[in-house]
């Protein structure tokens, strides 16, 4: 009995404190994508509780996360600037919303979970790098008190523009929420700094009476399900959703199999990759029918659970339920100022950039570090779909560049002795105008060009080619 006590105390910790350190991360994760607090809640809920019953990691929580979120807004954004109409936009929407989810179950159908390791480094810490930065300029108006703008170039032409328009009531919370976040833990690490820093700086703003945008200033453009939005979809714009829904799956599967193996160095347990993509690709699908913006395995959230003292997957469901609890009442949620959630989100993005990616990018060779830089720059400039694809292509490019050069290192083309004297070769002797070419390392198309002027420097011989593979 005692030992049952205390695993539902746990537990119920581990699913009360997940859910205080969620609440202001997926309203925050929510504005951010343009759909409204609401849409990052509900993504909250719908992916936590379908990830932990289906999936493979028993600990993970799941939601919203800054990656997830950053490709989602530039999906919604250009769902809205390209649509006719809204509900156009939002059945656009909607569909690479679901698609994730089917892509990710896909995934784990094939057994693709063991593979998802194979994306190069460089490729991950330019992309994660990226996002973290895009978060941070996403971020700007918001702080200075103005509209948000979800396009990289339209935020750097505003910047000069509202230079004298600034809302210093807006920018001081910002900063207040910011500073909150860093330095609160020096005090103690009982309480989620984001979630003080959320409550203080909106009291703040409350007893001040300050003039500043609040969530009630912006729409909340919640997806209802309607089976229109697959039935009269037009079918030409279907290859449209295909990428950005491929990318948001896979950024999505290597972020959740990242936080999973997080949980199995803390507790000692082994997660099921393959199990864990499908509960994570049906818990999408599900966030989408709600109406939720997709997410994946939180790692600080989940750390957060574990070290609660979390031993089931009960903890995922009370966190799920808290939360619910929340959005029945989410009226009081339409006072807090817009730039302190952008003061969290700011703290969040800079949490993304991966400095040591960074650090070592005189350090590594040469071809890493221009993965890793071209994928950063794509993505902050042109989009994630874009930065994926480039960065794929570079590394695909650099390899084959990397292995031809072996190829030649190895090489060596030579003349063996003549008959009579003992060569290996011997047999294969006719006269001294036969010669054997000899190649060792990997031997493959990038190669083909040496060889052939290799063997230009015997035009009138007969060759015998014997390859040695290493």
């Amino acid at each position: 009995m005692y030992k049952l006590k205390e695993w539902w105390r746990g537990d119920v910790y581990g699913g009360l404190n997940t859910a205080i350190v969620a609440l202001p991360l997926a309203m925050a994760f929510g504005v951010e994508s343009g759909l409204g607090a609401s849409a990052g809640i509900v993504g909250a809920i719908s992916l936590g509780i379908v990830a932990a019953i289906f999936g493979g990691t028993p600990l993970l929580i799941s939601g919203p996360t800054g990656a997830m979120t950053v490709v989602s807004s530039l999906v919604i954004a250009r769902a809205f600037d390209q649509s006719p109409t809204t509900e156009i936009a939002l059945a656009t929407i909607f569909i690479v919303f679901l698609l994730t989810g089917i892509f990710q179950v896909f995934f784990g159908l094939m057994k693709v979970g063991q593979y998802i390791r194979f994306v190069p480094y460089p490729i991950v810490s330019g992309f994660m790098s990226g996002i973290g930065l895009l978060m941070v300029v996403f971020q700007i108006l918001p702080l200075l008190g103005h509209d948000s703008s979800l396009h990289f170039k339209e935020i750097i032409q505003l910047m000069g523009n509202i230079a004298g328009e600034v809302n210093y009531q807006a920018l001081s919370l910002g900063i207040i929420t910011i500073l909150i976040i860093y330095f609160f833990p020096t005090v103690t690490k009982k309480v989620p700094a984001t979630l003080v820093a959320l409550v203080g700086a909106t009291t703040i703003a409350v007893v001040l009476k300050l003039q500043v945008p609040t969530l009630a200033d912006i729409p909340d453009n919640w997806i209802k399900w309607r089976w229109s939005h697959l039935v009269d979809y037009d079918h030409a714009s279907w290859s449209m959703v295909i990428l950005p829904a491929m990318t948001l799956a896979m950024l999505g599967s290597i972020d959740t199999l990242l936080t999973s193996l997080v949980v199995d160095i803390t507790t000692g347990s082994s997660h099921k990759s393959n199990k864990e993509l499908i509960g994570q690709g049906l818990g999408n699908m599900a966030s989408a029918v709600a109406g939720g913006i997709p997410g994946a395995g939180a790692t600080l959230r989940t750390l957060v659970n574990v070290r609660s003292g979390a031993k089931s997957k009960v903890s995922v469901i009370i966190h799920s339920l808290v939360l619910l609890l929340v959005l029945l009442e989410i009226g009081f949620i339409k006072i807090i100022p817009l730039s302190v959630l952008a003061g969290i989100l700011i703290t969040v993005g800079i949490s993304i950039i991966d400095y040591k990616g960074l650090r070592q990018v005189f350090a590594i060779s040469v071809s890493d570090g221009v993965v890793m830089v071209s994928v950063m720059l794509v993505t902050v400039v042109f989009g994630m779909p874009q930065a994926f694809a480039t960065g794929i292509v570079l590394a695909s490019l650099l390899f084959v560049k990397k292995m031809a050069d072996q190829s030649i290192k190895k090489s060596d083309a030579v003349v063996l002795t003549p008959p009579g004297e003992g060569g290996p070769l011997e047999p294969f002797y006719m006269s001294r105008e036969v010669h054997v070419q000899q190649l060792n390392g990997p031997l493959f198309f990038g190669f083909a060009v040496h060889f052939r002027e290799a063997m230009q420097a015997f035009p009138d011989a007969l060759l015998y080619r014997k390859l040695f593979v290493a």
